[in-house]
């Protein structure tokens, strides 16, 4: 077998349908790690800053303890290190790196002539979601109605998020409290208010955070909140919204999300 037909495998940390932190990732990690900045990172790697600084984000909110600590420096970005977590995930990662490489070869030799059986595997591994934002968290409560349950994800030590779901789809997901899952909400279901203060409202999640990046568009805007302990929310409002709220970066403002707009999923 050639080498270019020989079977290639990228080793990816996966947990659920968007959690994905491949080769492309833990190479920004390694160049975030070497230059000490996001925008020498970026082009290192060749991407956009926003493209990495969308990576760093994601990275920071599906692992448990934020893998880059990084400070937001307008169009030339600032400065960004390795958390003790991120080093880790480096660490881990080449070492598995290295061990599935020697694997390769006899993989090979198992497909033989029918790679096709590997097709669901590499679909499943490479799946992404629409939803813009993708919360790590541990279940901590399950409060079951007669058709619907309310499951609290815990995503920080001082940060949880409700969701809303079927007792069916409780059941078949094996929520439970101590049950790691994703919170998935897309950014057109988060509302956007200013201030610190808590506000009277139906939406069952008020996460409270300050604005850390307003990115314009033709038509829609898009705004991250820093939520504090490496965890972000991206909202998506329109230009008109974004003109009212007169939104600048540091301001405090809180992202209102109901409970019936998170998807949960699970490993």
């Amino acid at each position: 077998m050639s080498s270019d037909q020989a079977t290639k495998a990228l080793l990816q940390f996966h947990r659920g349908p968007t959690a994905r932190a491949g080769a492309d990732r833990m190479r920004l990690l390694a160049a975030i790690g070497e230059h000490g900045s996001i925008t020498a990172a970026a082009k290192a790697c060749g991407l956009s800053y926003k493209g990495a600084w969308d990576a760093v984000q994601a990275l920071n909110n599906l692992f448990e303890r934020p893998l880059v600590a990084a400070q937001t420096g307008g169009a030339k970005g600032g400065a960004a290190s390795l958390t003790p977590a991120g080093e880790a995930a480096l660490s881990a990662y080449g070492a598995l790196e290295t061990e599935l490489a020697r694997l390769v070869g006899r993989l090979d030799a198992a497909i033989g002539a029918a790679p096709e059986t590997l097709d669901g595997l590499i679909w499943s591994l490479g799946m992404k979601t629409s939803a813009r934002n993708a919360l790590r968290g541990v279940v901590e409560t399950v409060t079951e109605g007669a058709v619907n349950s309310e499951v609290t994800l815990r995503i920080a030590p001082d940060l949880a998020i409700v969701a809303v779901i079927t007792r069916e789809s409780v059941q078949d997901l094996g929520l439970a409290p101590g049950r790691t899952a994703v919170a998935l909400i897309k950014s057109s279901s988060v509302i956007l208010a200013l201030g610190e203060e808590p506000l009277r409202t139906s939406a069952r999640n008020q996460l409270a955070g300050t604005v850390a990046r307003h990115e314009r568009g033709a038509v829609n805007d898009e705004v991250v909140l820093d939520l504090g302990g490496g965890k972000t929310v991206t909202a998506t409002i329109t230009r008109e919204s974004a003109d009212a709220l007169d939104l600048a970066v540091g301001q405090p403002a809180r992202a209102l999300i109901k409970a019936s707009q998170v998807i949960l999923a699970v490993d």
